[in-house]
């Protein structure tokens, strides 16, 4: 296998911090300046890497990535194949994320990330960081005084998914707290009894009576609060984690090498992956890939009616509100519905339903590097302006809701990515349509049947959850627009079974459909257990919410 990189160190896309460890970046989470980390280099694939990793595991091909990131002197070998393989054993398909073909006709195939144990890609990740956390501060706390110990304060926002995958992989670990922000009454009734069920001592579930704007707003707050930094050490799992985007790489990879070992792949095909997006830190996964060296032709973004990102790469602006006069352009008005103009609205894919996109600032340093660095006399120089350009930009957006960027910027963007937007009516449609054409077929041909038959009926009927439908559907657009030859891989985020409401409304009426026959055992009898959740009004502000967190860290560690 490959040796470890010698010494990667990473910066903040705002420009204020740089020199950093992997260590420092993944327990800081957030920079000091406000920005997100990035590795201060892309690193290139080994030339040798498609014949040499062709047939990994997973696990394998985690390790070769994430050796390209980590430097052995932070994490040793053989402790980082034991992390990973720590992390993955608690997935219930063999081959982790399995893919599957979907539409054999139109080369579309399904990257099935949903066999964690929350039933959803955030899994990958935050199985992953949980043990990164753990790793960290029991080697800083080895042979300390227990008073003298570093403890963890874990702080998340979560539309759906992020919660329960956090809480699941950070759930009794020693000296880690977690506090998991979600918007009260907004995620579905399986996401929110998976969190609210775990009543281990070290998880806190916080009810805002608010979005998931103003959870993650909230989060952004107390990273930047100078009160809370003094006393207690804050680290973060939503994507603004650099870990979380580092351990989604792997399952690209596993994908392309699922497709070209398929009799159905011809050498030469094109390659393109389609994202259901909401956060933007799943699809920025696949640009790592992507830059990295694996030959993936375009990532295609698939947002719901909650299209920020759809309308800037339409248009070159990144806005919260449409703005007359672009709502109606470029295939953003379908189906009656008018782009949305009232901040977030909410869908059938909850876990999309987001207004401003956290990870986005990451591309955005990418994209400024190479436009206004190209001139620039050194990597510094280079590094420095692509810094300040983000400021602005993100000032910009805090000041006057939203900025518009050049054409050059725009071009750039569109080189890596194209996007989509597909509406509530569309999502159901799709998930009908799949699940009619999939029964003639006898069921979608997989790989290997590792775990796939929780989401096929009896007569191979495939079920889409919303937001695998929201990518399903600009999957098949995006067939229309490029050569016969080109395969599309979309990603599978979410079981079905975690969004009963939409898939009951787009299957009702259907053979052979009972839901009941895909609900996983884990959920049955799931939201009759015993809830532990604290209510928090969004009027109670900062203060409010750090004097919680305050005196349920102290309890915690009174109670140890």
């Amino acid at each position: 296998m490959s040796s470890h990189t010698a010494s990667q160190r990473y910066l903040s896309t705002r420009g204020g911090s740089y020199d950093l460890s992997f260590e420092d970046v993944v327990l800081k989470g957030l920079a000091n300046d406000g920005g997100l980390f990035i590795p201060e280099e892309i690193p290139s694939l080994p030339a040798d890497w498609e014949s040499k990793w062709k047939n990994h595991s997973f696990e394998e091909l985690a390790f070769e990535i994430f050796s390209l990131y980590v430097s052995p002197s932070e994490i040793p070998a053989a402790d980082l194949k034991e992390l990973i393989r720590k992390s993955y054993s608690t997935f219930r398909a063999q081959d982790r994320t399995p893919t599957v073909t979907l539409d054999e006709k139109n080369n579309v195939h399904l990257l099935e990330l949903f066999h964690g144990p929350t039933f959803a890609f955030k899994d990958v990740a935050l199985q992953f960081l949980g043990n990164l956390f753990e790793y960290f501060l029991v080697r800083r706390n080895k042979g300390k005084a227990e008073s003298d110990k570093e403890h963890l304060t874990v702080i998340g926002a979560t539309s759906g998914d992020t919660g329960s995958a956090a809480i699941y992989g950070l759930r009794g670990k020693k000296d880690v707290s977690v506090f998991i922000m979600h918007p009260r009454g907004k995620v579905s009734p399986v996401q929110e009894a998976q969190m609210t069920t775990v009543l281990d001592a070290n998880v806190h579930n916080l009810a805002v009576d608010g979005t998931f704007d103003d959870c993650q707003d909230f989060v952004k707050a107390l990273f930047a609060d100078e009160a809370i930094n003094k006393t207690h050490r804050l680290a973060a799992v939503n994507s603004i984690n650099w870990a979380r985007i580092l351990a989604q790489i792997t399952y690209y990879f596993a994908a392309y090498f699922s497709l070209i070992r398929s009799p159905s792949y011809t050498a030469g095909s094109q390659v393109r992956f389609v994202v259901p997006t909401g956060n933007f830190g799943d699809i920025l996964a696949g640009y790592f890939a992507k830059r990295m060296g694996l030959p993936a032709e375009k990532l295609v973004i698939a947002t719901n009616e909650n299209d920020i990102l759809n309308r800037f790469w339409k248009f070159g602006h990144y806005e919260k509100k449409a703005v007359h006069g672009r709502e109606a352009e470029g295939g953003l008005k379908e189906d009656g519905v008018e782009a949305h103009a009232e901040g977030v609205k909410e869908t059938l894919s909850p876990a999309m339903d987001i207004l401003v996109s956290s990870n986005f600032e990451r591309l955005l340093w990418f994209l400024a590097y190479q436009v206004y660095g190209a001139s620039a006399s050194s990597v510094a120089e280079k590094r420095k302006i692509a810094g300040e350009k983000v400021q602005g930009w993100l000032n910009d957006l805090k000041t006057k809701d939203g900025f518009g960027v050049e054409q050059a910027i725009l071009d750039a963007a569109s080189a890596d990515f194209e996007s989509d937007r597909v509406s509530d009516q569309q999502t159901l449609q799709t998930i009908k349509d799949v699940y009619l054409s999939t029964a003639s077929q006898a069921g979608p041909k997989a790989s290997a049947n590792n775990g796939t038959a929780g989401t096929l009926t009896k007569n191979g009927n495939y079920i889409l959850d919303p937001h695998s439908a929201v990518g399903i559907a600009a999957a098949l657009r995006s067939v229309e627009r490029v050569p016969a030859s080109t395969h599309h891989i979309s990603l599978a985020t979410a079981h079905p079974a975690k969004f009963s409401s939409a898939v009951e409304l787009a299957l009702v009426g259907q053979p052979d459909f009972d839901f009941k026959t895909v609900l996983p055992e884990q959920f049955v009898g799931l939201e009759d257990k015993e809830k532990r959740v604290t209510v928090v009004q969004k009027s109670e502000g900062l203060s409010g919410i750090r004097s919680l967190i305050v005196k349920r860290v102290e309890d915690e560690k009174l109670a140890a």
